[in-house]
């Protein structure tokens, strides 16, 4: 049976060619819907073969979706340009296509990397997430950030072996500039929903952020790259917030 494995991209040369390379043997074709980029990230996608649609970032539930629904098998493997398919899921989805897939949904455990550290706390522990699905039986729902795959009830995901690595940054500047961008992205929906917050309650609930992140998400039991997690879940809080009260008073 065949695959196709759908990206979506803004500005992700530095990370494409790692997933990329992740992908052959996999995916039977490679779909990249990209937001405008300004670096090389299409014409890397291209020389890989992939088919390449430009299209303005919409959301990350709707640009996901738009993503899927351009795929020519039913079949699709949604992967992000900073993560990698380990070799034990290589395998895992390879067997799947010569076996042909028996269930509409299939998960397997992502980790996480945090400056070429595996994060095994700090709120960014392994999840299992379904990414690997029967496109006619599932739907990203439109959130702008927060997205999540919906499908009809009673239908039981499959667990297959493998871990996909997700190389969430190389240094904590880009680790601050993605949570700070998906802060803005909350900032918007929390005006949408009402939240004016005053200054000092701003800076509260991004210091509770902070010691969440180091107490109760145990960030303090990964070290110094545990700290600065916890430091960025304070600055992309902040943001978030901030963003909310600058709409209220016409600043956005």
């Amino acid at each position: 049976m065949s695959l196709s494995a759908v990206i979506i991209t803004k500005n992700e040369e530095r990370n494409i060619e790692r997933c990329l390379n992740s992908l052959i043997g996999v995916a039977d074709e490679i779909v990249v819907v990209d937001s405008m980029s300004t670096d090389a990230t299409a014409d890397i996608c291209r020389r890989y073969g992939c088919r390449v649609t430009s299209r303005p970032f919409t959301g990350y539930g709707s640009q996901r979706q738009y993503a899927a629904g351009l795929a020519r098998t039913p079949y699709v493997l949604s992967i992000d340009a900073d993560e990698v398919l380990s070799e034990d899921l290589r395998k895992s989805i390879i067997k799947l296509k010569h076996q042909g897939f028996t269930h509409r949904m299939y998960s397997f455990r992502v980790v996480s990397y945090v400056c070429g550290h595996t994060v095994e706390h700090s709120g960014m522990a392994p999840t299992v997430e379904t990414r690997l699905f029967d496109r006619r039986f599932a739907n990203w729902n439109l959130n702008d950030v927060g997205e999540r795959l919906t499908y009809p009830k009673g239908v039981q995901p499959q667990f297959i072996a493998g871990d996909m690595y997700h190389h969430r940054c190389d240094d904590f500047g880009e680790l601050d500039f993605k949570e700070i961008r998906n802060a803005r992205l909350r900032g918007r929906l929390m005006a949408a929903a009402g939240i004016n917050a005053s200054l000092p309650f701003c800076w509260l609930r991004a210091a509770a952020a902070f010691m969440g992140c180091h107490i109760r998400d145990g960030a303090m039991l990964d070290g110094e790259t545990g700290r600065r997690i916890a430091m960025t879940r304070f600055k992309a809080t902040l943001e978030a917030y901030l963003t909310a009260r600058n709409i209220f008073r016409g600043k956005e």
